[in-house]
């Protein structure tokens, strides 16, 4: 057994991920031993000796791991996975160990550029600058850090300006998506405006090793502050895309004047200062980060993409052709065309509409052919207007849209968040309803609104398949009304997507791109996990799971690696005591365990990067650890050595939440090619 010993890099750690409800679940339910976790890749494993006789590496295989066992590996990010290694030659080298490094863990004291000391994953009025503190215990008071590491992209940049870096400078972005308690255990999920950092790191040129060298928080007061920023994505021209999910109701604010829940207000009295000040019309779209050589960095937010409850984008190559996951209960799948390459700024945006062509109640998940409905085009700097005006009406939302709760003669019954409710738009509202209403007007066109937790989203592009993470398959995907109609696993799945040109639009239009999503099925797992990549439903096991722990439960992040010819996959789910980060090899079918984080944490930041300067990394976190609620066989002493590894804690409820997460990379494994 190690303990964390997790300081600007280099650390080998154990862990482990107890399988609570989880946070986001709960809030929208209604051999060679290298201890490691799955935090990143890199080139640093093997004889450099044997290597270079052998030739190029042409290939890995990913030996999986069994699930943790023990509490102190439950209690720590843990691997305990291998890898074979072919290479040119034909010669392979079995059993290559893995490990974890840690970047750095929130709540740590890092270098600002001006070389002050600043609060890893700390809070900050918009300017930046100002932090947001925690006032809810006398004698404690601090500023708040978030415990909820989400998106994270690894950057290279051309003539890099940051200082005292004696290897290779590289950036790592990293969003925050929520802080989970303050210290008198009251939620804070989503009333903090939420942080955006870059950190410079120090790439070793021998080993590839990681160490944190300077942190900026991203000043977000031109793009109003940013709200619960999820998974993140990089795009083809090396900028970090974010995102922000469950976007505020707009109809609820006018109403009530907040949303269900109250988040809205307490989100606009902490941003601003004000009940009223924040405009919800201003949020659910794409914020964009532009690191600059010196460590600092710009943000614009594209609001031209559909206002959607955003899990995060992937730019196809075309660079233009952008696939979004949609992060709710009654959701779509939305596709945006861009009209220049490399600029978000103005296009037009889709929402598919699913014909089902396996038996209904299908068990596998079911397929699909796919078209797509032309919801509108527009570019950014007139949908933000739009949002400003209609928001200093005194109708608000109901400028653009009106909302009964029963059948009425104009108006279209849809599900919104898995509520029914009667929808009709405003005339000569249909840009602003697309734009500002998407998820409504959606709908209201005809578009499969029935996906449940639609989530992260990646690229195949030598296959030309898009993968897609169905978190959870149940409600309306499983009612029999509508669209889809398949059996319901809680456990969830991915789906792959063929993309393909020349296709048209329902209106008979042709769609300007080569990358359109034209099917939908859940791909096939080989031995020693055969069926489908489908998650497993089960009565409860003796530690609690009620996931099937051989298989993948609740997917949520999911990135490719072109090389290794592999899709990451990261769980999120509240039915493994552990989640675990999983690689399935597109080519041979086989699904493998790699990694798992602390009990009660989700696993976050997935991002492969094959190649830079070299070395090769997957980047992944993790966030709220200690965060669950079901019974194991030593819940008490599991809980103490995780708040123990990733402490301070607070309470959380009747719970108590560990405080840190870590962001980091999983090192071992080599470039290919």
């Amino acid at each position: 057994m190690s303990t964390p010993n997790e300081h600007n890099g280099n650390v080998t750690v154990q862990s482990s991920f107890s399988p609570a409800l989880s946070r986001r679940m709960a809030l929208k339910a209604g051999a060679g031993v290298a201890i490691t976790s799955l935090f990143g890749l890199t080139a640093c494993g093997g004889n450099s000796t044997i290597a270079a006789a052998a030739g190029k590496v042409t290939k890995i295989t990913f030996n999986g791991m069994a699930n943790p066992a023990s509490d102190a590996n439950r209690a720590m990010v843990f691997t305990n996975a291998t890898i074979d290694i072919t290479y040119e030659n034909g010669s392979v080298t079995k059993a290559s160990p893995l490990s974890y490094k840690t970047i750095y863990r929130t709540g740590e004291t890092l270098k600002d550029p001006s070389g002050n000391d600043i609060i890893a994953g700390g809070y900050f009025m918009p300017d930046g600058v100002t932090p947001l503190l925690d006032l809810s215990v006398a004698g404690q008071e601090e500023q708040f850090y978030s415990d909820a590491v989400d998106g994270t992209s690894l950057l290279k940049l051309a003539n890099s300006t940051v200082p005292s870096i004696a290897g290779n400078p590289l950036f790592v972005v990293t969003q925050f998506e929520y802080k989970t308690s303050n210290n008198a255990g009251t939620s804070m999920y989503g009333t903090l405006p939420s942080p955006i950092a870059v950190v410079a790191v120090d790439q070793n040129k021998t080993t590839g090793d990681l160490i944190a060298k300077q942190y900026f928080n991203v000043p977000t007061a031109d793009v109003h502050g940013l709200w619960i920023t999820c998974a993140g994505s990089i795009s083809p021209w090396n900028t970090h895309l974010s995102s922000e999910e469950y976007e505020p109701d707009a109809w609820a604010v006018t109403q009530t004047g907040d949303t269900v829940g109250g988040l809205f207000k307490a989100f606009s009295r902490n941003t601003f200062g004000s009940d009223t000040a924040a405009n919800p019309y201003h949020y659910g779209h794409v914020p964009e980060v532009t690191v600059k050589p010196d460590g600092t960095a710009s943000i614009r937010k594209h609001y031209c993409m559909g206002r959607i409850s955003r899990e995060l984008v992937q730019v196809m190559p075309d660079n233009r052709t952008v696939l979004m996951g949609d992060d709710y209960v009654g959701g779509g799948l939305f596709m945006f065309i861009a009209d220049v390459a490399n600029v978000l700024s103005s296009g037009t945006l889709y929402a598919a509409k699913l014909t089902q062509t396996s038996a209904a109640q299908s068990a596998d998940g079911g397929a699909f052919t796919v078209q797509w409905i032309k919801l509108g085009s527009a570019n950014s700097q007139e949908i933000e207007r739009l949002a400003d005006t209609i928001w200093s009406t005194p109708a608000k939302a109901a400028a653009i849209i009106d909302v009964v709760g029963t059948a009425t003669s104009g108006y279209t019954q849809i599900a919104l968040d898995g509520v029914t409710e009667y929808t009709k738009v405003q005339i000569g509202m249909e840009k602003a309803a697309a734009f500002l209403e998407t998820h409504r007007y959606a709908g209201i066109k005809g578009a499969s609104m029935e996906f449940t937790k639609l989530e992260g989203v990646t690229l195949n592009a030598k296959d030309k398949v898009a993968y897609v993470a169905m978190s959870r398959i149940e409600k309306t995907m499983q009612d029999g009304a509508g669209d889809i109609s398949v059996k319901k696993i809680l456990s969830g799945g991915v789906y792959a997507a063929s993309l393909n040109a020349s296709q048209k639009d329902t209106d008979n239009n042709t769609i300007n791109s080569a990358w359109v999503p034209t099917t939908f099925a859940v791909p096939d797992v080989a031995a020693p996990y055969t069926g489908k990549l489908l998650g497993e439903d089960m009565a409860a096991d003796a530690d609690g799971n009620t996931s099937n722990v051989d298989k993948i439960s609740c997917p949520d992040n999911v990135k490719f690696s072109e090389a290794m010819r592999t899709l990451f996959i990261g769980e999120d789910s509240g039915y493994h005591l552990n989640n675990c980060v999983w690689a399935y090899n597109v080519d041979t079918k086989v699904l493998s365990r790699v990694l798992s984080v602390p009990a009660g944490a989700e696993c976050t930041g997935l991002q492969a990067v094959d190649n830079i300067n070299g070395n090769c990394y997957v980047m992944s976190a993790f966030q709220h650890a200690a965060d669950w609620t079901f019974k194991t066989p030593s819940q008490d002493a599991l809980k103490a050595a995780v708040l123990s590894n990733y402490g301070p804690s607070a309470p959380y409820g009747a719970k108590t939440v560990a405080k840190r997460a870590a962001v980091g990379y999983i090192s071992g494994i080599p470039v290919i090619g």
